[in-house]
């Protein structure tokens, strides 16, 4: 088996700022890697979605070229993914005319060798917000769309559409047999009941008359690629899909990582046109739930939308460099990997408080300071892993928080700052239990906090104190 790996984040797309849910599905994906490749070879890849009605509206009303405006984004994006140590190894842009243009044009060309999509006339709804067809079942008693409450455009349009009810039965059996894994099984469950209802034909292009800013259709310069085609494809693009440099040994290993929202697209709709195309389907697809606040969906009116970078920025003053990594930990630490969750900006502050002023940072300067002043060192790093086969990290890490919360306990219990006082040999042998066991613990914490695992790492290495606390006090 290859140890060659491929992991990604579905591509945000680039018609707003991040929010606290792409910050928690980038750590989640960065830690995953950090971890996959201890074991081997792994690519990680984010991005952007650039394309569509709703951005190219969206400049329009700014009064600034489409470029320019999903630019900023990018941007924005990749300032967030820095301050949270989410260091991909491509950032994806759909915008890139050079990498991504060439590999999803490729990708519709495989489809239309294989018979698989066809030009349509046809009368439907349409939501802007969502970027989608919508049926009567998808909206409210008003007739609205249920996330936008606005009611859809009815269209009538002659579109290219793809022969999605082919694939049916292959990714039936490709979910059931564990081909392409669903975490949790709930999601896998969902999935498979959606595809039992019934799939349909998929709308893959819109006249350029209506959308002018995509992705032109190979042969009809008229149509630009519709979503499916062009977000999708993302994820081989990336790694040379349509030249010659396409990594398809890498591909035949890939993890997806989602919010529960767009799980019928990519374990749907994205399986079809891989099968269309001839390529491996995802080994794996790992889907977290939604973050709310106070109990509720976050929301401007409701005033509860929670900033990354602010949350950042309240960090600044007091740990530095390490504020994106104290909100990467709060993400992990208290939103369940595969599950909705809930978090505050006073449950921020307490889990901060909790964990990284008196537990992390605390532990460290309690060790260092008692073994620096008794002349205890360690030898080489043991750089243990932790992540088991289910990718729960939520899970992981409290697992390692447990470990050190045991440390915490023994030096409590056993006070070694006093036991070599009067015996010097038996103190030093459990000042050493206790700068083995915090070495263990900072290995563990290497993918879930590499800046800070570095930081205290190297205090260990060479026998010195935290220049200053880790983590201050809010």
């Amino acid at each position: 088996m290859s140890n060659k790996t491929l992991i990604t984040t579905a591509i945000a797309y680039a018609n707003g700022a991040p929010h606290i849910g792409h910050a928690f599905e980038f750590v989640m994906a960065d830690t995953l890697a950090r971890y996959s490749r201890q074991q081997g070879d792994t690519f990680f890849i984010t991005g952007m979605d650039e394309h569509g009605q709703k951005i190219q509206e969206k400049a329009k009303e700014k009064g600034i070229d489409v470029q320019d405006f999903v630019d900023a984004y990018a941007e924005a994006f990749k300032s967030l993914d820095k301050e949270l140590s989410v260091i991909p190894d491509y950032f994806v842009r759909t915008s890139d005319k050079e990498k991504h243009y060439k590999g999803a044009q490729a990708i519709w060309n495989k489809l239309v060798e294989n018979g698989d999509i066809t030009k349509e006339k046809y009368k439907a709804l349409y939501c802007v917000g969502c970027e989608e067809f919508k049926k009567d079942s998808d909206l409210n008693e008003k007739g609205e769309c249920q996330a936008h409450l606005k009611a859809p455009e009815e269209v009538e349009e002659e579109n290219y559409f793809f022969d999605l009810p082919k694939y049916t039965t292959r990714i039936k059996e490709a979910m059931v047999s564990g081909e392409m894994q669903v975490f949790p099984k709930s999601r896998e469950n969902e999935i498979l009941a959606f595809i039992d209802r019934g799939l349909e034909k998929v709308s893959f292009s819109r006249p350029r008359s209506k959308i002018g800013w995509g992705i032109p259709v190979p042969g009809d310069e008229e149509h630009v690629m519709y979503v499916w085609c062009d977000a999708l494809s993302n994820y081989i693009t990336a790694i040379g899909y349509g030249t010659e440099s396409f990594d398809n040994e890498r591909w035949s290993n890939t993890t997806h990582i989602i919010g529960k929202d767009i799980l019928r697209f990519h374990a749907a709709i994205w399986p079809g046109m891989l099968l269309s195309a001839g390529l491996a389907l995802p080994k794996k697809i790992l889907v977290h739930g939604h973050i709310t606040s106070g109990g509720q969906k976050m929301s401007k009116s409701l005033g509860n939308v929670i900033d990354p970078n602010e949350v950042i920025e309240m960090f600044r003053p007091v740990c530095g460099d390490l504020a994106g990594e104290a909100l990467r930990f709060v993400l992990l630490h208290e939103i369940p990997s595969f599950e909705d969750g809930d978090i505050t900006i006073d449950s921020i502050r307490a889990s901060y408080t909790a964990h990284l002023v008196n537990g992390i940072g605390n532990l460290t300067s309690r060790v260092m300071k008692m073994v620096t002043t008794n002349g205890v060192t360690l030898g080489q790093p043991k750089m243990v892993t932790l992540i088991e086969d289910n990718h729960d990290m939520n899970l992981a890490l409290k697992q390692v928080m447990n470990r050190m919360r045991t440390l915490d306990e023994y030096i409590a219990s056993n006070e070694p700052f006093k036991v070599i006082k009067v015996d010097e040999v038996k103190g030093k042998e459990m000042l050493y239990h206790c700068l083995s066991e915090l070495d263990v613990i900072v290995c563990e914490l290497v993918s879930f906090m590499p800046r800070t695992s570095a930081k205290i790492l190297e205090c260990i290495r060479e026998n010195k104190m935290p220049e200053s606390p880790l983590f201050g006090r809010l």
